[in-house]
Formats: C-alpha cells, sequence, structure tokens
C-alpha cells in the first residue's frame, strides 16, 4: 500500500497542496439509492464538518476547498453540512441526510467521526465513506469491539514527524524560548506536540544547547479565544519567542498577541498557514508550519473512486507519513517552502538529510502520546507541562 500511496501521490502533490440538519435517520434501502459511487454509475461528494467549520483555515476548509474544487473539475455533484451540534447524533444525521438526498461518497475530517461512522456505514453498504484521522483504535472504541468497514477508508498521519521536522528546525534556526499551544488533547494534536518537542530537543542536543525550553499547553478547543490569547500574553511577556500553534484556528489568539506586543514568531499547522497568518497579523510572522497531505489525500481517493479503484483502499485504515526519503515533496507529512531558511543554520539542504534521516531510520521519533508531557523525558530540552485550559 505505500508504493501505490507514494506512486499516485506524486502526481496528486505535483497538481497541489492547496490549498442544516434533520430527524431521523435513512434505511439500508435509501444508501442503495443512493447507487455505488463508481466508474460506472454517478458520483456525488458530500462533506461534513467536525467541530470547526469550513472557514477555519485549516482541517475543514482544506478538505471542503480541495473536495469542491475536485467536484468542479470533474463534473461531479458536491455538497457540505455542518452538523447542529459537536453531538455524535448530529454527526449522524448530517451523514444521513447527505445520503437522503443521493450523495454516495462522505467525506468526513477529524477523529470525532469514529461513532457516527461505526452507526451509519454499516447501515448504508453501498455507500462510500472516506474519513481523515480516525483510527483503527477510534473505530473499534466506538464499536464497542474490532470494527470491520468495507465501505469505510481512513487516512491517519504521522504528525509526529511533521511536529520533530518543526522542532528541529525552529531550534537550528536560533529559537530557545519555544511554546507549543495545542487545541483539544486529541492524538494528532498529541503526537504534533510530543514530536515538536522531540525535534527542539534533538537540535538542542546536537549544538550542545543547555538553555532551550518550552512552554505547553492545550486551549481545550480548536479556536482562539479571549483567555487563550491572555495566556500567550503571559508567555510573550516572559520571553516566549516561537509559538507552535496546533489547532484549528487557535492559532489566532497567538498572532494576537504577537501583534499586540510586536514580538515573537509562529508555526503553522496541517498546511501551509503562512499566507493566511502573515496576511492578517504582519509579515514574516510564520517561520514554518508543520504540514500533513489533506488535500493529496482527498484528490488521491476522488480520483480513485471516480477511476473505479475503490476496492484499492475499501477497508483500510492507512498511517501515512513519510513515502520518499529523497524528495520531501512527495511525502504526507512536510514543512512548507515559505519556511524561512537561513544560511548556516537551517537550509534547504539540512531539511533534506534530516527528511532522509527519517525514512531511512537513523532520525527515530516516538509516536507514543499515553503519558503526559510533564513525563516525557529529554536530553537538552527544558519542558514545562501547563495542562489544559478547557
Amino acid at each position: 500500500m505505500k508504493k501505490l500511496f507514494s506512486t499516485l501521490l506524486a502526481g496528486v502533490m505535483a497538481a497541489s497542496l492547496v490549498g442544516c440538519s434533520s430527524s431521523g435517520s435513512a434505511s439500508k434501502t435509501a444508501g442503495s439509492a443512493a447507487g455505488s459511487a463508481d466508474s460506472k454509475s454517478e458520483m456525488k461528494v458530500a462533506m461534513i464538518t467536525d467541530y470547526g467549520d469550513i472557514t477555519d483555515q485549516s482541517f475543514n476548509q482544506t478538505t471542503h476547498d480541495t473536495a469542491k474544487k475536485w467536484c468542479e473539475a470533474n463534473g461531479v455533484d458536491f455538497t457540505y453540512k455542518k452538523p447542529a451540534t459537536n453531538a455524535d447524533q448530529d454527526r449522524e444525521t448530517s451523514m444521513e441526510e447527505a445520503i437522503e438526498e443521493g450523495y454516495n461518497v462522505i467525506l468526513m475530517p477529524g477523529f470525532a467521526f469514529a461513532k457516527p461512522i461505526a452507526d451509519v456505514a454499516p447501515e448504508h453498504t453501498d455507500v462510500k465513506f472516506v474519513a481523515l484521522d480516525v483510527s483503527q483504535y477510534d473505530l473499534d472504541k466506538a464499536a464497542g469491539g474490532k470494527f470491520d468497514g468495507p465501505n469505510v477508508f481512513s487516512a491517519v498521519y504521522q504528525e509526529e514527524l511533521a511536529g520533530y521536522m518543526a522542532g528541529y528546525a525552529a531550534v537550528k534556526l536560533g529559537y530557545k524560548k519555544l511554546g507549543y499551544l495545542g487545541g483539544m488533547a486529541v492524538p494528532a494534536v498529541q503526537r504534533y506536540g510530543y514530536g515538536y518537542a522531540q525535534g527542539a530537543d534533538a537540535a538542542a542536543k546536537e549544538m550542545n544547547l543547555s538553555d532551550v525550553t518550552m512552554s505547553y499547553v492545550y486551549g481545550g478547543a480548536f479556536n482562539g479565544s479571549p483567555d487563550i490569547t491572555a495566556k500567550m500574553d503571559t508567555w510573550i511577556s516572559a520571553g516566549t519567542e516561537l509559538i507552535f500553534a496546533a489547532g484549528g484556528s487557535i492559532y489566532t489568539s497567538a498572532a494576537e498577541a504577537e501583534k499586540n506586543a510586536g514580538k515573537g514568531k509562529i508555526i503553522g499547522v496541517d498546511v501551509d498557514q503562512a499566507a493566511i497568518i502573515d496576511g492578517a497579523y504582519g509579515k514574516g510572522l510564520t517561520v514554518t508550519s508543520a504540514m500533513k497531505g489533506l488535500a493529496p489525500t482527498v484528490e488521491l481517493l476522488l480520483n480513485a473512486i471516480k477511476d473505479g479503484k475503490w476496492s484499492d483502499y475499501a477497508g483500510k485504515i492507512e498511517n501515512l507519513g513519510i513515502v520518499d526519503g529523497d524528495d520531501p515533496s512527495k511525502n504526507f507529512v512536510q514543512l512548507p517552502d515559505s519556511t524561512q531558511w537561513a544560511d548556516g543554520k537551517f537550509t534547504k539542504d539540512d531539511y533534506k538529510k534530516l527528511v532522509k534521516g527519517m525514512s531511512d531510520g537513523s532520525v527515530k521519533v516516538d509516536s507514543d502520546v499515553s503519558k503526559e508531557p510533564k513525563d516525557w523525558t529529554f536530553d537538552a530540552l527544558k519542558l514545562t507541562d501547563e495542562g489544559s485550559m478547557g
């Protein structure tokens, strides 16, 4: 499967890295009436949002914009639905509503879809469910046992690798007073943070630094708020130079605090957020972004369904990370070209060397986030765990 993803991804990545509910439920018959979305029948795509919305400038928006653009280019009907609340039942209602309307490919970004998938997918065997960031563990827990979904595909990502790249780059570029502002303490956000800390520690160790510190907190939300901004004000006043804001639009609190203070930098998440953040808060604010291939994954699966290759993916959970040790742009986790490279500190060649090491195993990154940040161990980094605000 890794080889298949690597081959297909090359073409997709070259093309892009972009960047109301009703009551009741449909029956299995209604699911069948929607038709199987393959090369022999009409394909209709619906995206359901998770905790955020399609203007979050991150996870939901990337999924929405990529799917909408693809559908327009391929003459495929597209819609999106935002559940009335963040409750599982409302997600299920939105999914059922889309199926009743004849949509036979359902896109779902976010771990929160585990229970809705476990409940809805088995009832609509002719509908194809494509999830992002929903793990086998999430599905098994939601189903109360082993979940086997022959009409479900989910891509999960090795966020710890992208986080490591960002943390390593940060210290190599000269930042010593770091911060990690996560959204909710869910696995993907935790992996980003743990990788970030490991990367910073590795760079500090290589450089024989003993004064690299990191303040670490979860905001308890995927958006900014006055309370989170106040927390960021405190960090910046205490000397924090660079904040990795990982969680939807939570970066707005870090950016607002830095704009008010007239100092500080940001690391974006999921997609290249430089244009978004710098455009709103000041040019040069974004040092880099820890990215994962949301857009390529969406395009990959939609193309596969259109071309009648759904069987290559159906029933699988794929953990996507590095598929090419020589060309970082082909990987599902990476740093963007907009990274503020610096000669003698951290260059594109340095980045390629780091990715090569991750690919061949000489650079090892732990993904076990079962421990609290306060219990992580490092050689050089000093981390202060401030828990969760939510």
